[in-house]
């Protein structure tokens, strides 16, 4: 049964409805921004209002090959809890992690680091102030989206989001964080599919330090 129903079997229609309605934070942050400010909704995407391919492309090109082999050894050697799985939900779940969990990322993004991080850097004039509260504000809640009563998931959280959003603000746009995060989140699922690995178990965020998550080995 999906854990939606209160069960304990993460299957892919569970995976594709929690993933997909996170990706609809980008056409919800484009529309919230045009309502609360009347700016293009591709205002967010970077400093020239455009998704820029070419800073894309380096951010795969740059980013991909330290990214999957740091993921793959932290998967390896950190600890998770290994499940029976259905053959056909393994494959979907693969499929899935390729296609639909890049959309999640950058959901994330467009909500946090764009939209977010937007309104708290309105709030003041000065550049320095606003630079400061766009980056607390949208990691404090990007953190808080992840909550744990686990205090050093948590520093985690806000440790990732504070570094997102300088990503973000010194290359002018989403791309590179996106990128990242995407890499991150679907190089994950696609080992975990590999290893046959409990996803629930391993993105519990209840457990301690030194329980069988880590925090550099899951999906963010």
């Amino acid at each position: 049964m999906s854990p939606a129903k209160g069960g304990t079997d993460y299957t892919p229609v569970y995976m594709a409805a929690n993933f997909l309605a996170i990706a609809m934070l980008i056409p919800w942050s484009m529309c919230i921004q045009r309502w609360l400010y009347g700016m293009k909704g591709a205002d967010l995407h970077s400093v020239l209002s455009t998704f820029r391919p070419e800073v894309f492309g380096r951010a795969v090109l740059f980013t991909l090959p330290p990214m999957t082999v740091c993921i793959v050894i932290l998967n390896l050697y950190a600890p998770y809890t290994t499940t029976e799985w259905n053959v056909s939900d393994l494959l979907i779940i693969f499929i899935l992690s390729i296609l639909i969990v890049p959309l999640q990322s950058a959901g994330e993004e467009y909500g946090f680091r764009g939209l977010v991080f937007r309104i708290a850097a309105g709030w003041f004039q000065n550049p320095r102030m606003s630079l400061i509260s766009g980056i607390a504000v949208s990691s404090l809640l990007f953190a808080a989206i992840h909550l744990s009563p686990d205090p050093w998931f948590n520093l985690h959280y806000i440790l990732l989001g504070v570094t997102f959003a300088l990503i973000t603000w010194r290359t002018g746009g989403l791309e590179y964080a996106i990128v990242i995060h995407a890499l991150n989140n679907s190089l994950t699922y696609v080992l975990a599919t590999v290893l046959r690995t409990d996803l629930l178990a391993d993105v519990d965020r209840s457990a301690g330090m030194e329980e069988a998550v880590s925090y550099f080995s899951h999906p963010l």
